[in-house]
């Protein structure tokens, strides 16, 4: 654990809603110096704090039209382990997400298509024949309206 100061929250904030920001951008929002601004945000990586930074697609423009969120129950039968699950359904490129959950299924899969014929056909031709899967059920997301967790 670190203790984050207000300096580093703005840092973060700033970080946040644009990652490619240099050093000396970022200090000259936060007004510090250049050298006092790396060494913060060097700081923060170094502690984990910063796990990376990414670039956000637009799925829409990529010609993904369709977002759906996948509840999957392992079947009990063979029992498939977790691992061999998880690499399995990672593979998969239009998995967006994998998210191991407790109650009614066991995983959550964030998946796009470029439409709902598209969606099917991962799902009966890459989910469905992955190793272990039970019971599936599929939200189709309508709309979504915050895209990013921002530090308060």
């Amino acid at each position: 654990m670190i203790d984050l100061d207000d300096t580093d929250r703005a840092l973060l904030r700033a970080l946040q809603k644009d990652g490619s920001l240099s050093a000396a951008a970022l200090a000259k929002r936060v007004d510090m110096s250049q050298p006092a601004a790396w060494r913060r945000i060097k700081r923060m990586e170094e502690a984990g704090v910063i796990a990376g930074r990414r670039v956000v697609l637009d799925k829409e423009k990529l010609g993904f039209g369709v977002t759906v969120f996948l509840g999957v129950k392992l079947a009990t039968k063979g029992r498939v382990s977790l691992e061999d699950f998880e690499r399995a359904v990672s593979a998969i490129p239009e998995v967006q997400v994998v998210q191991h959950v407790l109650g009614l299924y066991d995983y959550r899969l964030k998946v796009v298509a470029r439409d709902i014929s598209d969606f099917e056909r991962v799902l009966r031709r890459r989910v469905m024949a992955l190793p272990g899967v039970g019971d599936v059920e599929a939200n189709v997301l309508l709309s979504e309206e915050k895209r990013d967790i921002a530090l308060g």
